[in-house]
């Protein structure tokens, strides 16, 4: 135990009642003395080497029943691990049970099992209603935060989705909303990267105004690569989206779709044909090399995830073919310096 578990644990922390005292308690040894940095959670950035790992829900189609053999196996540092109200974390398997961030106990198990297999949680996954129950998705997000800092994890993804309200109403509501989220974490290391999907924040002047509103630079983006491209925006359009937002960007998933060539600079119906068209990132249309060049001009400090959603009807070992060639293909590409 270094020095730093050692610190008194600050008001706000015992204040909230987070999870008890051990876990407040590693909570607290992450945050610096003084006003807290955003990025003082996040990955190192030596030389551009940002980790590369997957999603935790493909470790489903590779078949993993142990979360760090099957990591391992593929060649991933990272994982973006889903977090449930209860602070389970259910897709992530290992023979003995199911992973928790319920207590500190729990925390720290699974923080000692991280560390021994050399993956880091680069972000917990919430499925979010900010539409249908704010104050419940309030609490909930803040006791998310709240275990992300205990096993020093630097960005939840988020939701932001209007489910059957119209935007004009959605908006407010889900500025306010992410507005108590960063006041009631405010001592917290951790971000907050909203995702690209679905009909809305797949809007850049959506996600634009939301930023305006919130105003804070905890929050920021999850950025889906091939979900811009999801919602008709011309391949040639994606860059200029990503450079947009690039500052933003405190999480990835990274994807892609190859649509035939007729089809990529049209401005075509949202999701079309996307369970046709969907495919690994190095048979896709997306420039992997320009993203990352994107990302490092804009100093990005988070990880490289994939998320291949077209593995479901894949064999096991065809699956995880196909996921290690997509992380070698991150790795390669981000130990080179991109030209443009």
């Amino acid at each position: 135990m270094d020095s730093s578990s050692q610190r008194v644990v600050p008001q706000q922390f015992r204040r909230r009642g987070f999870l008890g005292g051990a876990l407040a308690a590693a909570a607290a040894a992450s945050v610096k003395t003084g006003p807290v940095s955003v990025w003082a959670a996040a990955p190192s950035e030596e030389a551009g080497r940002w980790p590369v790992g997957m999603r935790d829900a493909m470790l489903g189609p590779l078949k993993a029943d142990d979360c760090w053999a099957g990591l391992k196996a593929i060649g991933a540092e990272s994982v973006e691990v889903e977090i449930n109200e209860q602070l389970e974390l259910p897709r992530l398997p290992r023979p003995e049970g199911k992973y928790s961030l319920a207590s500190g106990k729990e925390a720290d198990r699974l923080s000692a099992d991280a560390r021994a297999a050399g993956v880091s949680v680069a972000a917990l996954c919430m499925h979010n209603r900010f539409a249908s129950r704010p104050d419940v998705e309030v609490q909930w997000t803040e006791r998310a935060a709240r275990a992300a800092a205990a096993i020093g994890c630097p960005v939840i993804r988020i939701d932001v989705v209007p489910e059957k309200l119209d935007r004009q109403t959605f908006l407010p509501q889900a500025a306010d909303a992410l507005k108590r989220i960063i006041e009631a974490t405010a001592e917290l290391p951790v971000r907050f990267g909203i995702e690209n999907h679905g009909n809305t924040t797949n809007d850049p002047d959506f996600l634009d105004e939301l930023f305006r509103r919130v105003d804070s630079p905890r929050l920021g983006l999850t950025l889906d690569t091939a979900n811009f491209y999801w919602f008709g925006h011309p391949l040639s359009k994606l860059y200029a989206i990503y450079e947009r937002f690039a500052s933003r960007v405190f999480h990835t998933h990274c994807k892609s779709i190859a649509y035939p060539e007729e089809l990529r600079e049209q401005q075509r119906p949202m999701g079309y044909k996307y369970s046709e068209y969907h495919c690994p990132i190095d048979r896709g249309d997306i420039d992997f090399a320009k993203v990352i060049a994107i990302l490092r001009r804009a100093n990005y400090r988070g990880d490289l995830c994939i998320e291949n959603e077209s593995l479901g009807k894949k064999q096991p070992e065809e699956a995880k073919t196909i996921v290690t060639a997509e992380i070698a293909l991150l790795k390669r590409l981000r130990g080179e310096k991109a030209s443009s």
